[in-house]
């Protein structure tokens, strides 16, 4: 019960810091790019150290090593992460009509509501086509799930899912506020679910996307993966990928079919992986 209520205040506080920092921006006109990344930033060292005060599984801290090989990766994911948005944004420049329909906290949960739809949908997508597979995957490839490999993402992965969940918006006309605020939310939670905490948030899991139920959709096991919503649950709930259950886990987290994908170790050979569909590592005894 202890373990479960501090839990609960840990998701508390963690609303409670995002959406005060949203508002000091919003309230001083302060650049929402700056704030969200250093949002980012801020929250990920919280989620490293709560890594290592209430770990999940000790053995999923990272080496030293990966700790160097996911860092290289963060830096291609914020540089792919801004070639995103300036698509998204540029291509909103030319097509996009203010929508100056609704109030803003409306605004906010129906742009909720298409951004996590978008990027459920590009999530779905990466596991169930063979080229965005190619992508995907990359990122199951670790044997752990922990915050510093969050990072392990193919770029094309990080660019397609900030058109799939931010680019509807704004053709829509949504507001910069509540892009803002949208964004804010789902980006420090993808961090959030992907941290080796060990949490018990019991009912919260059927509301929003969590440590427990990331870790299921890391799984080696088909049947017991599912989970692409990152943020909110409703879309797994609709779409019937809702797999969790009050103290379930994963027997094993990576992929089935690892010698199909490179080790994550060659940063440069995961880059071009998705162009070569016949790609298989040779196994070493």
């Amino acid at each position: 019960m202890r373990q479960r209520l501090f839990s609960y205040l840990i998701v508390l506080l963690m609303f409670a810091i995002n959406f005060s920092l949203c508002y000091w921006a919003i309230k001083n006109t302060i650049d929402y790019g700056s704030v969200t990344f250093g949002s980012i930033l801020l929250f990920i060292v919280i989620f490293i150290l709560l890594e290592r005060l209430m770990p999940y599984k000790k053995e999923w801290h990272p080496t030293v090593t990966e700790w160097k090989r996911d860092g290289l990766y963060f830096v291609f994911v914020v540089i792919a992460g801004a070639i995103g948005q300036g698509i998204v944004y540029e291509s909103a420049f030319y097509l996009a009509t203010p929508l100056n329909a609704m109030p803003l906290w409306t605004e906010i949960a129906v742009a909720l509501l298409i951004a996590t739809l978008g990027g459920y949908s590009f999530h779905r997508l990466g596991h169930s086509t063979a080229f965005f597979w190619r992508i995907h995957g990359i990122h199951h490839v670790p044997n752990k799930v922990n915050l510093a490999n969050n990072s392990v993402v193919h770029s094309f992965d990080v660019i397609g899912s900030t058109i799939f969940s931010q680019l509807p918006l704004l053709l829509l006309g949504f507001s910069e506020e509540s892009l803002f605020i949208v964004g804010m939310f789902t980006g420090i939670h993808g961090y959030f679910i992907h941290a080796n905490i060990n949490l018990r948030l019991g009912w919260l899991n059927y509301v929003i996307a969590s440590p427990e139920s990331h870790r299921l959709h890391h799984s080696i096991v088909y049947a017991e993966a599912g989970h692409y919503g990152s943020d909110i649950v409703l879309w797994d709930a609709v779409f019937r990928s809702f797999t969790w259950e009050d103290r379930k886990a994963p027997k094993i987290v990576g992929v089935e079919d690892s010698f199909k994908f490179p080790l994550t170790e060659s940063v440069l050979e995961n880059a071009v992986h998705p162009f070569r569909p016949s790609y298989h590592r040779t196994l070493t005894r």
